[in-house]
């Protein structure tokens, strides 16, 4: 008995001994593990309501207009929740994801969800939802256009650091960092921002019923409260979670809601190219709503 004792203690020693010798390959294969295991829902059941998350700076929008367009596209899935916390980013992607809404709430009852903020891309992208409800903490707004580039100049001289520069085409240096830009440059830069800046309110009014003329009580840049927001007419309601999960159940009428369930892993991959992209952003900035 003893030494069966002794057999199973040196086991258990061996196998600590090679955890410890081994602990980034240890990891790495519980982490195969967890990706390749089947999700904790599997075999439940198809849901018929489904929420999708749009979390942090929006610099890529293929993730997240693939998830809509798929829950547009599966009849099973009566109405969806679209929960945004995101203080907004580049103008494309942001407008692809306002149009996949668009195409999404067309078809079957879609109501966005301000989770925390939702501010000027962030918010683009919600204004195509049947409804919006906002958590009472959560800040909207902040629909203006915004382009940022530094002046260096002074710091090259001082290191001793010259460009040297070929091109063609008047506007080709636009927005350089090694000198301060020229009167002519600063102002075709602002045609580019004001234009964007009226594509994002007239998208505004258009689909939220808002009058243009008064477009500096709602616009401009303001950044609201929940409660404002609602006085401005940029949201329709204000509440947590449950209760915009409430309203997507009252507007499909389905006797039995049953929501889907995110994978742990695709949540953690998601933060992940989140992060990365936020990184990326952080020293390749583009013309982005702010």
């Amino acid at each position: 008995m003893m030494e069966f004792i002794k057999k199973i203690g040196s086991c258990i020693a061996r196998t600590i001994r090679f955890i410890q010798a081994n602990f980034k390959a240890t990891l790495l294969v519980l982490f195969i593990l967890w990706l390749f295991l089947p999700s904790s829902d599997e075999g439940i059941g198809a849901h018929n309501l489904e929420k999708i998350s749009l979390s942090g700076p929006i610099l890529d929008a293929t993730s997240i207009v693939k998830q809509l367009d798929e829950a547009r596209e599966n009849k099973d899935i009566k109405g969806v929740l679209f929960s945004i916390n995101s203080p907004g980013g580049a103008v494309a992607p942001s407008v692809e994801i306002a149009y996949a809404i668009k195409r999404l709430s067309e078809t079957k009852p879609t109501v966005v969800y301000a989770a925390g903020l939702m501010a000027s891309g962030g918010y683009y992208s919600a204004i195509w939802g049947s409804e919006i409800i906002a958590n009472p903490g959560s800040m909207i707004g902040s629909i203006g256009v915004i382009m940022e580039g530094a002046d260096i100049s002074e710091l090259m001289q001082k290191v001793g650091v010259k460009t040297q520069v070929v091109h063609a085409g008047t506007y080709k240096q636009v927005g350089t960092f090694d000198r301060p830009w020229s009167n002519v440059e600063r102002a075709e830069l602002e045609k580019v921002i004001h234009g964007t800046y009226e594509l994002f309110v007239n998208d505004v009014v258009r689909a939220r019923h808002l009058d243009a003329n008064r477009s500096s009580e709602f616009a401009d840049a303001h950044i609201f409260t929940a409660a404002q927001a609602k006085q401005v007419k940029l949201i329709d309601a204000i509440g947590v979670e449950y209760d915009a999960k409430k309203r997507v159940e009252a507007l499909t009428k389905i006797e039995n809601p049953v929501w889907n369930k995110e994978d742990p892993m695709d949540k953690f991959f998601k933060r992940f190219a989140a992060e990365g992209a936020s990184l990326a952003h952080m020293y390749f900035p583009p013309v982005t709503l702010k």
